[in-house]
């Protein structure tokens, strides 16, 4: 046996125990990703993070809104007004569009099956600014990615979550695909053009922020999901 070839025999062996660091930056493991998220959760500290935001909104809300005409607020229903949490963990963090959601807690629960049985419930921070806004003569607009076909059913989770009166309700229409963004500003544009003052967005998303026509935006914690 040859000096080069036990040579070559002991740099494939140390190239086969070197991490793939050395060649490589891998992503994140996604199954590291799913326990922090649900301990996130689980802890409290998602609910905190989320009361924390929705805090800092309120207080800009109701210190701007008697300072320009029509005072209004924008927000996103999904991990924004309605919680999904029941859907999300049944199929651990995937996104299963069609097939039936009856076997809750357990899954696979099909994701528009679950939107349009209505089960979703409030965040109560949110609510609780929903009805200060209505009180305090705020308008309220609801902008979501959900597409039209689910308006009825939505409508419905949102009364059976407590929330009774808003002032428009926009649906992506059925041709529309691609970026949220695409959609969501231009929907923004158009409550502005009927004369109201969006004095803050509100979202889980940065899609749901995106291009202005807002006073300010505010960013719910959403370490589970990403619409672009």
């Amino acid at each position: 046996m040859t000096r080069s070839f036990l040579l070559a025999t002991g740099l494939l062996f140390s190239a086969a125990l070197t991490p793939l660091a050395a060649y490589a930056e891998q992503p994140a493991n996604v199954g590291d990703a799913v326990m922090a998220a649900s301990a996130y959760h689980d802890s409290g500290d998602y609910q905190h993070d989320f009361d924390t935001v929705m805090a800092q909104a309120r207080h800009w809300v109701f210190e701007r809104a008697p300072k320009v005409h029509k005072p209004a607020i924008v927000l996103d229903i999904d991990e924004t007004t309605l919680s999904n949490w029941d859907e999300i963990r049944a199929d651990n963090f995937g996104y299963i569009a069609n097939g039936p959601c009856d076997a809750l807690p357990k899954g696979p629960c099909g994701a528009i099956a679950w939107e349009k049985s209505g089960r979703a419930p409030a965040f109560a921070s949110t609510l609780a600014l929903i009805n200060e806004a209505e009180k305090n003569h705020v308008a309220v607009f609801f902008i979501t990615g959900r597409h039209e076909d689910e308006r009825e059913a939505t409508a419905r989770n949102l009364h059976l979550a407590g929330i009774k009166h808003w002032d428009g309700l926009d649906l992506r229409p059925m041709t529309s695909h691609g970026y949220a963004a695409h959609y969501k500003a231009p929907a923004r544009a158009a409550i502005e053009a009927k004369g109201y003052t969006i004095i803050a967005s509100i979202g889980d998303q940065p899609s749901d922020l995106a291009d202005g026509h807002a006073e300010k935006g505010f960013l719910l914690p959403n370490p589970f999901y990403r619409v672009p």
